[in-house]
């Protein structure tokens, strides 16, 4: 087996490092965080191993990849029009930015621009929680147009979190109504248990409201709110303390529910 190509893939923060064939096929992938070499044919052993090993340091194990779970093979059956996981944060403002630029001689910002990147913040943060056992989807779309921001699903949980750009702005929250600096009064919170109460459904297991709010210089809470979660976004990490409601095989078992976009058709 001769012309192996390695082509390191990274993805939330961890590096996959994957074998191609000259027929541009996958043979084998290296996982450096398991020290595993996964073969797809025994055969190939000896000419993965020498392709791989400038990039393997010390002991590794070699074998066959691991017989998937059922969550595993849940995702693997999804067609990818209908697999939400690849869904980058801010993924719908993407596309509509995309669509209807803003004009370029506009004397203000796009709010969509200020938006997205306040969702993309969080979502890096999110996918740093991976490493203990959480997993997140970004832009989960709704019927209707609406979509969750962020959802986590994690030892600690299950989360609808919304997102509220607030760059050095005063923020009042007074049950359902939230105000970003000069902005007027809107019943976000509504929308925001509204959302948790739709995964609720789709997902059949309780799913808990968040508002994180990006970069705030003050919040002020008048009447706090039912049933809603304040974040900033700097307090996301402390999420994956929370432990102790779901088992890994859970967390896998709703996160291979969650990422499928027929779950979200009826709710």
């Amino acid at each position: 087996m001769n012309g192996l190509r390695v082509v390191p893939t990274w993805r939330h923060g961890q590096e996959r490092l994957y074998v191609y064939g000259e027929d541009g096929r996958s043979v084998a992938w290296y996982d450096r965080e398991s020290g595993r070499v996964n073969l797809l044919s025994e055969s190939g052993r000896e000419a993965v191993l020498s392709a791989l090993q400038p990039f393997i340091a010390g002991p590794v194990a070699v074998g066959p990849p691991p017989v998937p779970t059922p969550a595993e093979l849940a995702r693997l059956s999804l067609h990818p029009d209908d697999d939400l996981a690849p869904n980058r944060p801010g993924e719908a403002l993407v596309i509509a930015l995309d669509r209807a630029p803003a004009p370029q001689r506009r004397l203000r910002g796009d709010p969509r621009r200020r938006a997205l990147a306040a969702q993309q913040l969080v979502g890096e943060a999110l996918d740093g929680l991976e490493g203990a056992g959480w997993r997140t989807l970004h832009s989960v779309p709704l019927p209707g147009g609406s979509y969750i921001h962020h959802l986590l699903i994690g030892p600690g949980g299950l989360f609808a979190l919304h997102v509220l750009p607030a760059h050095r702005q005063r923020v009042r929250v007074s049950d359902p109504m939230v105000a970003a600096g000069r902005g007027e009064p809107q019943p976000l919170l509504r929308r925001v248990r509204a959302d948790a109460s739709r995964a609720s459904f789709a997902l059949t297991a309780e799913v808990r409201a968040g508002l994180v709010l990006v970069e705030p210089s003050v919040l002020d809470v008048q009447t706090p709110p039912r049933g809603v979660r304040l974040l900033t976004a700097t307090e996301l990490l402390g999420l994956a303390r929370a432990g102790g409601l779901l088992k890994p095989a859970d967390v896998e078992a709703l996160h291979a529910m969650a990422r499928d976009r027929g779950t979200w058709g009826r709710v």
